[in-house]
């Protein structure tokens, strides 16, 4: 803000007659310091770091002078509130950015700070106030009264004021000193030394390890004659697809684990040659990593290698329990290396069931109050029941069925099992819900789009701007 005003003269203030604009032009200048400063807390913040910069500020507060000079030379008593949240939020700020759930960010922002609520005699209008701070307007519309309020401001702004959870702060803090971790971890010597165990002996023995953890290949060939002579139509179900899919992908893991730790057993005795990729892959063994070309072929993740492995074993007690007793009754989404797919499947199956337009149909969620997979017993005529996520920016609270404000020093909770229930689009009407994205990572997604899988309904009796703000999502990973 200081830097924002510091540009800003007394003639461009006093340029416009309009009673509104210079109030308008502090709260653009708090404004532009909020979504600048939001990056700081990561993918809590935006999915998508937006350069935005002095010329956005300038030229919407160019935008707001020439509307609010019109209205005043026009004596229009309304001030063109559509108008200005427009072309600030959705076309100058707007136009920087490429995520649906950042915009809800940014529009939820111009919401809440534009309006005639700003000028509200009997209720006046705070940013953020607490017991210590307020962050309101001046109470002098000058440049003078404006900048002393500014160098009133602390230096460091508590999370709180982007409408952000205290424990933003906390993961922010985590995930620097992770980064300050790996860079440690990457520069310790390679070498062994003063009698110790060398780091090719540490390589080669969780290489075995791993390697007597590897299961016996999917017979999908097999499977999928077995799975089409069962169904009538002499075809495998759209959920029977996902999973000879979900196989073929399985396979192909596995071969490459086992080939490439193979190989690499063999370059550390000196039977063949240490390439790149095998180096790599030593390499992250030694440190506890995942190594890039297995992490390529398997669902995205933040894990280590050790956790990373009892994920992947449990991977394969799910594949194995399906292709044994069928689809199962809580399906683990986490589990699946494209699960979108078996949500389009759900749809599909129910569309064929009741003879929907499969273009018209959607899904919603329903959150239960089944904590385990053994609670529930029955499946659901239609959709299905999932498991396997969390959720940040926010807390469930099981007793009220509801979301509710994070604990201190909590960053993630499990989730109850949720339900997929498949609905026509247009009967779809839901009313005290807030409608989370689901991100495979605490990555979240990407610039490209690459990390969302669906959007759930979680019941809330807070308006939706409040876990807009708070950066709620859900993840179907924990980084542990």
């Amino acid at each position: 803000m200081r830097a924002s005003f510091s540009k800003i003269t007394e003639e461009q203030l006093d340029a416009c007659p309009h009673f509104a604009f210079k109030p308008l032009v502090y709260v653009l200048a708090f404004f532009h310091a909020v979504v600048q400063e939001r990056r700081k807390y990561g993918k809590v913040g935006w999915n998508v770091g937006y350069d935005f910069n002095e010329s956005d500020f300038r030229v919407s507060m160019n935008l707001m002078d020439f509307y609010l000079t019109k209205t005043y030379n026009e004596k229009q008593e309304a001030i063109p509130w559509g108008s200005l949240k427009y072309l600030v939020g959705d076309a100058m700020y707007g136009g920087r950015v490429t995520c649906d759930f950042d915009r809800r960010v940014l529009t939820t922002y111009i919401a809440e700070y534009m309006g005639d609520f700003l000028f509200d005699t009997f209720q006046p209008f705070h940013f953020y106030v607490s017991k210590d701070l307020d962050y309101t307007l001046p109470a002098q519309s000058t440049l003078a009264s404006s900048q002393e309020m500014i160098e009133s401001l602390p230096l460091v702004t508590s999370p709180e004021v982007f409408g952000l959870h205290p424990n933003a702060e906390i993961s922010y803090m985590t995930d620097s000193t992770k980064e300050l971790w790996l860079g440690l971890v990457s520069m310790q010597p390679r070498g062994g030394g003063g009698g110790g165990v060398s780091s090719e002996e540490i390589i080669a023995k969780t290489a075995t390890d791993i390697q007597t953890k590897i299961p016996e290949e999917f017979d999908v060939p097999v499977l999928r004659k077995t799975l089409s002579n069962e169904n009538p139509d002499k075809a495998p179900t759209p959920v029977q697809v996902v999973l000879l899919q979900e196989l073929d992908r399985w396979n192909e893991l596995n071969r490459y684990m086992k080939r490439s730790l193979k190989d690499l057993q063999r370059a550390l005795k000196g039977e063949l040659g240490m390439s790149a990729d095998l180096d790599d892959i030593g390499q992250s063994l030694l440190n506890g990593n995942l190594p890039p070309q297995w992490a390529a072929k398997t669902p995205a993740t933040r894990k280590g290698l050790a956790n990373w492995i009892n994920f992947w074993m449990k991977r394969q007690e799910q594949y194995a329990i399906w292709v044994a007793e069928g689809e199962p009754l809580v399906m683990w989404l986490s589990g699946l290396s494209i699960p979108e797919t078996f949500l389009a499947a759900v749809v599909q199956t129910t569309c064929r069931k009741k003879k929907w337009p499969l273009d018209k149909s959607t899904l919603y969620t329903k959150v239960t109050s089944y904590a385990t997979p053994d609670q529930v017993s029955e499946r659901l005529e239609s959709g299905c029941y999932i498991t396997g996520l969390y959720i940040e920016g926010a807390s469930w609270d099981n007793n009220q069925g509801c979301l509710v404000r994070q604990p201190p020093k909590v960053l993630i909770q499990e989730m109850p099992i949720i339900q997929v229930i498949p609905v026509e689009a247009h009967r779809l009407k839901l009313t005290g819900t807030f409608r989370s994205p689901v991100y495979v990572t605490s990555a979240r997604k990407s610039a490209a789009g690459v990390g969302m899988v669906f959007e759930a309904d979680l019941d809330t009796r807070e308006h939706s701007s409040h876990w807009t703000l708070q950066g709620a999502a859900l993840v179907l990973n924990s980084d542990s």
